[in-house]
């Protein structure tokens, strides 16, 4: 996940109301990120029963769709584009995409569509973002941009909600699918009317600055922890669910994890805005990965129904406000230069999130236990807490 810096906002009359705009990015990612990127999650148990899907087979869907995610960060740093075209368009290819996830049948096809919904999903998280901060960065509310940030966990908590309906209710993955993709459409057509303004964003050709970016220890620092932190979140993230149905089968409580995830995520945004009015991004950073590496760690130790919901909640709390600070970090550090350290962060993380599934899935083996890829997962976490304490002076 990553911001562009905000451009400069539009002539006053053509903006919306505060509210609406913040409203209309948390649902722009909600469904970017709570369907197009993380909704496989919760369905996977359900593909794996009823879609003759292998936990492999998942790690490399699940591959499939970060790498599209990285795909779409790298081209979203060079395009020079209409915000609003690019988030319409994306919305509409999101739902159709997830759509589609349900009348397909077969690993190719799943494959493409996980890969072209990460590419989407990507182009509405930057788009979106620098829409919505564009306009409400000026009012210095920021518990408005918390609620922007608030539509990563809301997404996440809805699209689990749904799927531990489905559970359940025995409804089959593919019919979830469906739902989720209608349910996209819908709710991309009622934010619509508030997407409206003309001005480009991203990518502008780069300035002098931008040419003559040196690297220098600390920049290296931050390039190499939100990797790790890119390998150390998405192992959970992306098997929870299966780990929740390996301790108890019963969908009405291994079913409840995901959701949890996504309301621990959302809330996590409005505290952490509230908390960066008295310190630094860089010790909030540091103290997320504090947190998350223990919660990673704990089914490995605790592999219990209430071991993988505590490590829901520890990684739902913390992986959305990472984000948040290592992009504010990213321009405190760097300046005029943020977009080419941006984009290397980008870079460095998509491999991390590409590398975790599929590293889980090849750990996992016979018995399907996690334990150790959740480890070098937490391991991994805490290396990277030790650099960002060590700050170049």
């Amino acid at each position: 996940m990553t911001v562009p810096a905000p451009p400069a906002p539009p002539p006053l009359q053509r903006q919306s109301a505060p509210a609406a705009v913040a409203l209309t990015g948390l649902i722009a990612l909600a469904i970017a990120m709570g369907v197009g990127r993380f909704a496989f999650t919760p369905l996977l148990p359900m593909m794996l029963q009823d879609a003759g899907l292998s936990v492999a087979g998942g790690a490399w869907l699940a591959s499939a769709n970060y790498l599209g995610h990285l795909i779409g960060a790298l081209a979203a740093m060079r395009m020079r584009v209409r915000a609003v075209s690019v988030i319409r368009a994306s919305l509409v290819a999101l739902g159709l995409l997830t759509l589609s996830m349900g009348v397909t049948h077969g690993f190719a096809a799943w494959f493409v569509l996980r890969l072209l919904a990460g590419i989407a999903s990507c182009l509405v998280l930057v788009f979106i973002s620098a829409w919505c901060l564009g306009r409400l960065a000026p009012l210095h509310r920021p518990l408005l941009g918390g609620t922007v940030f608030a539509g990563v966990g809301s997404g996440i908590a809805a699209a689990g909600a749904l799927c531990f309906a489905a559970m359940v209710l025995g409804t089959s993955s593919a019919n979830t699918w469906i739902a989720l993709g209608l349910a996209s459409l819908l709710l991309a057509a009622a934010i619509w009317p508030v997407l409206r303004g003309d001005e480009a964003v991203a990518g502008a050709a780069p300035a002098a600055s931008e040419q003559a970016f040196r690297w220098d220890a600390d920049r290296v620092r931050l390039v190499v922890c939100y990797g790790m932190y890119g390998f150390g979140y998405i192992i959970p993230a992306t098997f929870l669910p299966v780990m929740a149905k390996q301790a108890i089968h019963d969908p009405a409580l291994f079913g409840l994890v995901w959701p949890a995830f996504g309301i621990a995520a959302a809330l996590s945004t409005w505290a952490a805005a509230l908390l960066l009015r008295f310190t630094g991004n860089r010790r909030i950073w540091l103290l997320c990965h504090l947190v998350m590496a223990p919660g990673v760690a704990l089914p490995a130790f605790w592999p219990g129904i209430t071991g993988i919901a505590l490590a829901a909640v520890s990684v739902g709390g913390s992986f959305v406000v990472v984000t948040m600070v290592a992009v504010q970090e990213a321009r405190a550090v760097a300046g005029q230069q943020a977009k080419t350290l941006i984009a290397a962060m980008t870079a460095a993380f998509g491999v991390g999130q590409i590398i975790g599934p599929v590293c889980a899935g090849y750990l996992a083996g016979a018995d399907g236990s996690f334990s150790s890829a959740l480890l070098i997962a937490a391991f991994l976490l805490l290396v990277s807490a030790v650099a960002l304490y060590r700050k170049q002076d």
